[in-house]
């Protein structure tokens, strides 16, 4: 059995029942995966650092890991080509209050209140852009 070429096709398909045999049968005495997810995010980071494995799948390991929060070993070569074929995207709500009367104070009730009500969307999952904004003028008016 050619076992690097073994797992180079685990890695391609991503197939963690056969990275984890494959690895039990190489290396029984090493550490194993616990779980199925922590062999995922393992095979991800070989992923990104294999040269054998084509770029679109390294970039895609890249943003996967990334997403998640956890380090990414791929080159610093190809972290633009990667963030190009798959994009991040970041969400932001600006809130602005101006004070036409000069009652900075009560500008910046206004401004908390309607930061209050963006980050309670955001803490109940809602980020539908059309909801949140309503939320944010309902506490403007409620001030």
């Amino acid at each position: 059995m050619n076992h690097a070429a073994a797992f180079r096709r685990c890695l391609i398909d991503l197939d963690v029942v056969g990275v984890c045999d494959l690895w039990f049968h190489v290396a029984p005495g090493l550490p194993q995966p616990r779980n199925n997810e922590e062999a995922l995010a393992t095979m991800h980071l070989a992923r990104t650092q294999a040269y054998s494995i084509p770029h679109k799948l390294r970039c895609y390991s890249h943003a996967w890991l990334r997403e998640r929060g956890l380090p990414s070993a791929l080159p610093d070569g190809l972290r633009a080509k990667a963030d190009r074929m798959y994009p991040r995207r970041v969400e932001a709500v600006g809130v602005a209050v101006k004070s036409m009367s000069g009652d900075h104070e009560r500008a910046r009730a206004v401004e908390r209140a309607m930061s209050d009500a963006v980050a309670e969307c955001y803490a109940e999952g809602v980020t539908d852009p059309v909801v949140v904004k309503a939320r944010m003028d309902a506490a403007r008016r409620g001030m």
